[in-house]
């Protein structure tokens, strides 16, 4: 992989647990799932204008990531409920490029060297350290963490497929973030009341925004990525987002690290050079 290529994957790698620590220490996490899903639309409709349409091919693959964007929020939001950042965030993350680098061949025809696939099951080896290292955590937590790991490496694939046929990366991600706000809180309405969901809105709004732009920014970097680099490869170098992670949980929310967590956020540097020189 290109170095600029691998720096601008990294950069969306902290902004991607940037935004899961702003879910995590929310009140609603719901809510503030669905929040930051529409700052990531309003983060985008500023540049619609200046940016060709997708392809008219790429648009049912558009339609299919908003379901599965929803389903994502749903279940981030689900297993912040019941476990902790520090089980929840590793098992997500780690599980989904095991998936893709173990059917991406099949699927989508991509053949890794064995120095990529090295890379790849390194990183997911020190991502899952740190999940079994975890101490806090729930059955329903590991199911929901589980269940999230094979909708995020679904739409790894979709989008992956749909902003290579799009014409443009950028573009596609952009216009495939305006559903699944619409959804997220079409939902929350008919679970929670227009009162309860707009009076959280009221005092939220800027952590949706925030959260939103990261949010939106990290996936069009990795979609971008996926356009010059493989796509199993490019999901695994994501996951150095954990060691974003583990500096978050220390220096803002004053976590306890132990030692193989330290031990785990080598691994994954390990992994990521490995990708590098592969």
């Amino acid at each position: 992989m290109p170095i600029d290529v691998i720096l601008l994957v990294l950069f969306g790698a902290l902004l991607h647990a940037t935004w899961n620590a702003i879910v995590k220490a929310g009140s609603d996490k719901s809510l503030d799932a669905a929040l930051i899903s529409a700052g990531g639309a309003v983060s985008a409709l500023p540049f619609l204008a200046f940016l060709p349409l997708p392809q008219a091919v790429a648009w049912p693959f558009i339609g299919a990531s908003a379901i599965l964007q929803f389903a994502y929020f749903q279940l981030v939001a689900a297993a912040y409920r019941t476990g902790d950042i520090g089980l929840v965030y590793p098992l997500m993350r780690g599980c989904a490029p095991l998936l893709v680098a173990a059917t991406s061949g099949f699927i989508l025809h991509e053949n890794l060297s064995p120095g990529a696939l090295a890379g790849i099951m390194t990183i997911s080896a020190g991502v899952l350290t740190l999940a079994l290292e975890a101490r806090h955590g729930s059955g329903r937590a590991v199911i929901f963490s589980l269940a999230n790991a094979c909708v995020i490496a679904s739409y790894t694939y979709v989008d992956g497929i749909g902003a290579r046929i799009s014409g443009n990366a950028v573009s596609y991600t952009l216009w495939m973030s305006l559903l699944p706000p619409v959804l997220l809180f079409a939902w929350a309405v008919s679970q929670r009341g227009s009162v309860a969901v707009a009076r959280h809105i009221r005092r939220n709004w800027w952590r949706g925004l925030i959260g939103g732009a990261g949010s939106i920014a990290s996936y069009g970097l990795a979609l971008w990525a996926m356009t010059k680099a493989p796509v199993a490869t490019v999901a695994a170098l994501r996951e150095t987002a954990i060691l974003f992670a583990l500096v978050i949980s220390v220096t803002v929310f004053k976590e306890k690290a132990s030692i193989w967590r330290y031990v785990a956020g080598v691994v994954i540097a390990v992994g990521g050079l490995v990708l590098k020189l592969a």
